[in-house]
């Protein structure tokens, strides 16, 4: 066996000559002592931007906070006296104070860091309109696939902003009825009279009934007979809504006197006599329920008679022993006309015949 003397090829390639080498170091050294300004002044022009958009950021963040806080002690302050009754409680003013200030906080972000980032885009000379173009597109895809989850919470904005509703309120949504328990972005939630608690989303919501802003009305129905004294009739309900109005805790919760509009409808044995009253809002089922028990008392104390059994009816007397007896019959009579023509007609008889041979 033979072994070669040549030896290897280098694979790394070398420079010709030391001329070549320092000519290639001086053009990259030229490179970048020309391009070290650019470099240099880009890069504090982003590290300037991204300062300033932090820091406009934190402050405008800051600044909303403060502001959502201050709404919050105002809120408390006048909770559970006739001025928070008139607005709001504090708990609702809190949620929809901390639902504004996410809200702003949000928009605040995303406007100002957006607008940096595309800043730096252009610092760096990337053309910014395939970059649009794309995001517009990919934002009209999620808009289509997303809308109820966008209308939502749109529809969600306007309503805390608006102050359609808040917590603690009696409303009826449309779909749902009860108390607001919380009122978020996307979905509100209520409590029904059983207890149960439904999850209404915003988008859903065509119409609004609030049955607890500004004031309510409690209204009673009282019957009594029709031939009772309807002057003395009004003057028991009077003095019963003017006591009313003197006693706790209602002399709060009434805000007008109790006052009897008159009579609602006429029946041939009784007639209707509609009592109404302006209340704190929330209270208005507490309020009719005192009033139909002081207007109850009140006129069995005066004798007035409410439609039901009439007092002067004998509870012991005994029936009637002939009401259950049944009328007479033409058909229990055999020799009847009605009898005869039932009697179902006898079969005819044939008499046997001779047998028939072949």
């Amino acid at each position: 066996m033979f072994w070669s003397a040549a030896p290897a090829a280098d694979p790394t390639p070398r420079p010709g000559s030391i001329d070549e080498a320092q000519r290639t170091a001086n053009d990259a050294a030229g490179w970048v002592e020309e391009n070290w300004s650019i470099w240099l002044s880009n890069s504090l022009r982003i590290i300037l931007i991204l300062v300033i958009a932090i820091v406009m950021r934190t402050l405008i963040r800051r600044a909303i906070t403060k502001l959502i806080a201050r709404m919050n002690r105002t809120a408390q302050a006048v909770d559970g006296t006739a001025l928070g009754g008139l607005l709001v409680n504090a708990e609702r003013r809190r949620q929809r104070s901390e639902a504004i200030g996410s809200v702003l906080r949000s928009v605040t972000s995303f406007l100002i860091m957006g607008t940096a980032a595309l800043t730096v885009l252009s610092v760096l000379k990337i053309n910014l309109a395939p970059l649009l173009a794309s995001a517009g597109v990919a934002g009209v895809a999620i808009g289509f696939g997303a809308r109820n989850l966008v209308t939502d919470f749109l529809s969600g904005v306007f309503m805390i902003l608006e102050d359609q509703y808040g917590v603690g309120d009696e409303v009826d949504a449309g779909v749902a009825t009860g108390t607001v328990i919380e009122v978020g972005l996307r979905v509100t939630k209520l409590r029904g009279a059983n207890g149960e608690i439904w999850y209404v989303r915003n988008g859903e919501v065509k119409r609004i009934g609030n049955l607890s802003q500004g004031w309510a009305t409690a209204g009673v129905d009282i019957q009594i007979r029709a031939d009772e004294d309807l002057d003395r009739a009004r003057a028991v309900i009077t003095r019963v809504g003017e006591d009313m109005q003197k006693a706790e805790p209602w002399n709060e919760r009434l805000w007008e006197p109790v006052e009897v509009l008159g009579l609602d409808a006429v029946y041939l044995d009784s007639v209707v006599i509609r009592v109404s009253a302006k209340t704190m809002p929330g209270v208005a089922l507490g309020v009719e329920r005192e009033l139909r028990w002081r207007i109850k008392q009140a006129l069995d104390t005066e004798g007035i008679r409410i439609v039901g059994r009439p007092l002067d009816a004998d509870p012991a007397a005994e029936a009637d022993p002939t009401a259950a007896v049944a009328a007479p019959s033409a058909l229990a009579n055999p020799a009847s006309p009605q009898s005869q023509a039932a009697t179902p007609i006898p079969p005819v008889q044939v008499a046997p015949g001779p047998a028939l041979g072949k």
